[in-house]
């Protein structure tokens, strides 16, 4: 090793960063966070609050710009997936200067009855779709369904997080002919906790432990019955 920092580490470091300055992401071994799935974990994450930290959010969209610019191509239009895709997809769009929708999780009951919102008139427009985050993907189905329905052209989604622990995302992606592209996962997460001293090592020390076995984890604090439910 010659001490070089790739800029993928160097843009995971401080996305990590930032997600635990701004609590985005907790830790708590002792009393671990039950997700609405059932989960238990010692970890907490919600990307949503970024959007209250200005400074911090524009360094992240302008990370994510770059990434996007870089590793997808040329993209027509970014798709937010409702909800905490949508405020995502605005920042990104606007620092590419590119065409932004949003779609719906189902089409509303009134008006045109529009699942997509926004303009896509041209079929074959390559779409990336826009969420905060990643545990297996099975939720982002139903948005690539509805964009390629609709004549998209989707092969990426963007995510500022991925758990990137679960075996099932790599395979959901592959699955829908998606390439997924994120600013920083839990193990950028815990190494920059480590470095920094965020939490105490035994803290730091039952994080890691469930980062290597999520549902062996669970078991161990008597919560096996969580396992294979759906995450986002």
């Amino acid at each position: 090793m010659n001490g070089h920092i790739s800029m993928k580490e160097e843009i995971a470091k401080v996305t990590a960063r930032i997600l635990l300055d701004t609590k985005s992401v907790l830790f708590n071994a002792d009393e671990p966070f039950t997700y609405t799935s059932g989960r238990i974990s010692p970890v907490y994450i919600d990307v949503r609050r970024l959007i209250s930290f200005p400074d911090k959010r524009k360094l992240l969209m302008n990370y994510a710009a770059q990434m996007i610019n870089e590793q997808c191509g040329d993209i027509d239009i970014l798709a937010g997936g409702e909800t905490a895709g949508i405020p995502y997809a605005a920042y990104i769009s606007e620092e590419l200067k590119k065409s932004m929708i949003y779609v719906r999780k189902k089409a509303k009951g009134f008006g045109r009855m529009a699942q997509i919102e926004g303009v896509m008139d041209e079929p074959g427009s390559k779409v990336i779709l826009v969420e905060d985050l990643q545990t297996d993907g099975g939720s982002k189905k139903l948005f690539i369904d509805v964009l390629r329905e609709a004549g998209a052209i989707v092969e990426h989604a963007f995510v500022v997080f991925h758990y990137g622990i679960f075996p099932a995302s790599e395979q959901n992606m592959k699955d829908l002919g998606i390439k997924l592209h994120s600013l920083a996962t839990l193990w950028d997460v815990l190494s920059a906790a480590k470095e920094y001293e965020y939490f105490d090592d035994d803290t730091l020390a039952a994080v890691e432990d469930f980062l290597k076995s999520p549902d062996g984890w669970a078991d161990r604090h008597g919560k096996s019955d969580m396992k294979d439910k759906a995450l986002s």
